[in-house]
């Protein structure tokens, strides 16, 4: 999986509040969320407990893994189910017209982006 992907920030730019977009994370899928109160978070969109696919669930403000019936909450905090530990979050960084989602701690260089 990369460190980093460099998206379009105009592919994301008319996402309601509260409501999730999916991006590539290299062979997984990646979570853009805009939170009911516009911030902003990114996410990969696994499960901690065996790798299967999470969605978004607006109407709960959750994140659900249909597998084995793993909850976390918007913060990717692990809250039901067999989930060992939360969701793994990115840092959000904007240049330009582009958006950077990176692991945290990576070494991202701005300027060759």
């Amino acid at each position: 999986e990369p460190d980093f992907v460099v998206l379009a920030k105009t592919d994301f730019a008319d996402i309601p509040n509260n409501s999730a977009k999916i991006f590539a994370w290299g062979g997984v899928p990646g979570i853009y969320l805009k939170k009911e109160d516009g911030t902003v978070a990114a996410l990969r969109g696994v499960c901690t407990h065996m790798e299967c696919n999470v969605a978004y669930r607006p109407e709960e403000k959750k994140f659900y893994c249909a597998c084995h019936q793993g909850w976390f909450d918007d913060t990717g905090k692990n809250i039901a189910g067999p989930p060992p530990k939360p969701l793994e979050f990115f840092e959000v960084l904007e240049k330009g017209e582009k958006l950077i989602i990176a692991r945290k701690g990576a070494k991202v260089d701005l300027a060759k982006v």
